[in-house]
């Protein structure tokens, strides 16, 4: 019994700080423009999420949980794109990204500098770019 509390007991394994991921929300086209305006200062990241696909709910669980990047680094922006299918051709034309589910996409002074879609999606890729 020991030896499996040893295994599988969570609290005996030091845990590095999760950090919460302040997403905001990303539901209106004019809100394109001010992000565009805000990745001058700083990275701006949008991360396409379909609530219905496996593969999107797991490469978002692993994202998040690799997460470490305070909020004055980059800016976080969350897109539900069944609800807003609009909003996300429209972020493919604008940033000439093809569509893909689930997708992050990093932009920096106006302009795509990095675009991950499924498996290549890693919360590391973000740190050449902070």
């Amino acid at each position: 019994m020991s030896l499996f509390k040893k295994i599988f007991n969570s609290e005996s394994t030091p845990k590095e700080p999760q950090f919460e991921i302040p997403w905001i929300p990303l539901t209106d086209i004019k809100q394109l423009d001010e992000l565009v305006e805000l990745s001058k200062s700083k990275p701006v990241l949008i991360f396409k999420h379909s609530t219905r696909c496996g593969i999107s709910s797991m490469t978002m669980r692993q994202f998040t949980g690799s997460y470490n990047y305070e909020a004055s680094q980059i800016q976080p922006y969350y897109l539900d794109l069944l609800s807003y299918r609009d909003l996300s051709n429209e972020i493919a034309i604008r940033f000439q990204v093809l569509h893909q589910s689930p997708q992050l996409i990093v932009i920096k002074n106006g302009s795509t500098v990095h675009a991950a879609s499924h498996y290549e999606i890693q919360a590391a890729s973000l740190e050449r770019y902070i």
